[in-house]
């Protein structure tokens, strides 16, 4: 595999979504009840906090806002939309809605990043939908408005992430954890107020909760989205939205595997679905990177922390 550059690409960025698609089972099993803010929360601003201590570098000039922008699609704005969306509505749904997220790719990248459309993306799209939606939806499934349009606007906000980072890009001399941090920094500190002001923080937390929260901060943000913003360098990021598609594919089969939950035969060809759809939006051969705009060859200075 590492004598192909694009499937190692595509396979490594696709542990992200796996990890993620854990998270499931971690909040069941070890995290305190009807805290998802709370959790949001833990998994990005610790961690990019000591991403940002370990690199001491801080943004410099344009790279404040950027930094600002990326941290609140990638991390801030997607969660919250995202935990709303699982309060809301049924698992299946959400999951469903949020799936819509490569079609926002593929027309953002069009229009952001001169992109074109070809019709294998488009049925690559219509299939991964398919595939979820036979993956995670139950006969008992609900709609609910409020929570629908959350679920769109977090999708809207990831692929805009997407799409964003894949234009701008990573400064010259700043390492990909630091890159990593600025976001989750920001991320975190977006949610930590609408935190407080909705759910507070809990009485006690016992040692089955620290270890989720350290799995999620560690695992499932520090190492995850350092993953997933390589990936986004390195891949169309058409191809890294369909990767996205492993997360409800993971969940599903850890639900299985740990939470005795059981899985149907419509559930096995919406996963066999999925992973053609994610098979056939990945590049078929290595592309060539594009030349880095004028913005991302100015150099960060390095303004260390004090």
């Amino acid at each position: 595999m590492r004598g192909n550059p694009v499937l190692w690409n595509s396979a490594l960025t696709a542990l992200a979504p796996v990890v993620w698609g854990s998270t499931y089972v971690v909040t069941t099993e070890l995290l305190p009840p009807d805290r998802p803010l709370l959790a949001a929360m833990l998994r990005a601003l610790p961690a990019g906090l000591v991403l940002l201590a370990i690199g001491r570098v801080l943004p410099r000039g344009m790279w404040w806002w950027r930094a600002l922008v990326l941290g609140v699609l990638n991390i801030g704005a997607f969660f919250y939309f995202l935990f709303v969306a699982a309060d809301r509505l049924p698992g299946g749904v959400a999951a469903l809605v949020l799936s819509m997220q490569p079609m926002v790719v593929l027309v953002l990248a069009a229009v952001l990043l001169k992109n074109g459309i070809k019709p294998v993306q488009v049925a690559a799209c219509a299939l991964g939908v398919l595939g979820v939606g036979l993956l995670v939806l139950r006969a008992q499934a609900a709609l609910d408005t409020f929570g629908v349009i959350a679920g769109l606007l977090g999708a809207v906000s990831m692929a805009a992430g997407i799409v964003f980072t894949k234009r701008w890009g990573r400064p010259e001399g700043v390492g990909l954890l630091t890159f990593t941090g600025w976001q989750l920094t920001v991320g975190g500190l977006v949610l930590l107020p609408v935190m407080s002001t909705v759910e507070g923080l809990p009485d006690h937390l016992t040692g089955k909760n620290i270890t989720g929260f350290l799995y999620l901060g560690v695992i499932g943000a520090l190492v995850a989205y350092a993953i997933w913003f390589r990936g986004i360098e390195r891949l169309p990021a058409l191809a890294v939205s369909f990767l996205g598609f492993a997360s409800p594919l993971a969940a599903t089969v850890l639900g299985y595997l740990f939470l005795e939950q059981a899985l149907s035969a419509w559930q096995a060809i919406g996963a066999v679905a999925v992973i053609a759809a994610v098979v056939m939006a990945q590049p078929r051969h290595r592309e060539q990177a594009p030349a880095p705009t004028p913005e991302a060859k100015e150099p960060i200075h390095h303004h260390q922390l004090s």
